[in-house]
């Protein structure tokens, strides 16, 4: 059987550069592609893919929360985070969120292929090039991994920040999320004393550091 592949990505050329590759594979098969995070959510219940191939910086929804989300309800389900980022912080949110793997998008596509097989058959895949900086935080970090600065935030909080970091104004995240400004109002001050955040601008600092969103269009 072939083994079932849900593609995440927000840019559309390189969900296609990739299901091209993909389908060249006699035992893949790449049944769907998502182009936010709330989408790859949505796809992965209706689909049920065997792996799910997740960008880490995605608008709406990020890839961390992303995969939370997914392996919540679908824990069978295996994630493989895609991402030029090879910085501790993104790599280590991404395991803890239940990732199977981490593959830097500048890797060659057999790492990809190698990637896909280990964690369909039980295993981790770490990028070579990350894999030596992963071991080093755990050896030089007190709990074997660097903290996040969001760490103490909830799921909806950190959802919150996301779209308040990528310009999203408070009747546009109540609309979105289905509940009244004043619920997003005392939730936006809710996240910025966890953070000690005075400002805007700071919030939208804070959530790039701890990979909610990025700079990069």
């Amino acid at each position: 059987m072939s083994i079932r592949i849900l593609l995440a990505d927000d840019k559309s050329m390189v969900r296609e550069g990739m299901c091209s590759l993909l389908e060249k594979q006699a035992d893949m098969e790449v049944v769907g592609q998502a182009g936010d995070g709330r989408q790859a959510v949505e796809l992965a219940e209706e689909l049920q893919p065997d792996v799910v191939l997740m960008d880490i910086t995605m608008p709406n929804l990020n890839g961390i929360d992303s995969t939370r989300r997914i392996l919540k309800k679908l824990p069978k389900v295996k994630v493989i985070g895609l991402s030029v980022h090879s910085h501790t912080m993104f790599v280590t949110d991404m395991l803890r969120a239940g990732a199977s793997g981490y593959v830097l998008k500048d890797s060659l596509f057999h790492e990809l292929v190698e990637a896909i097989h280990s964690v369909t058959a039980g295993g981790t895949y770490l990028s070579p090039k990350i894999a030596g900086v992963v071991v080093k935080a755990f050896i030089d970090s007190e709990d074997g991994l660097h903290e996040s600065p969001l760490k103490n935030l909830t799921e909806r909080e950190r959802e919150v920040l996301q779209l308040i970091a990528e310009g999203e104004t408070t009747k546009q995240i109540a609309l979105e999320l289905h509940v009244s400004t004043k619920a997003i109002e005392a939730t936006r001050r809710k996240i910025m004393d966890k953070l000690d955040a005075h400002s805007i601008a700071e919030l939208v600092k804070i959530a790039i550091l701890g990979g909610l969103t990025t700079l990069e269009k």
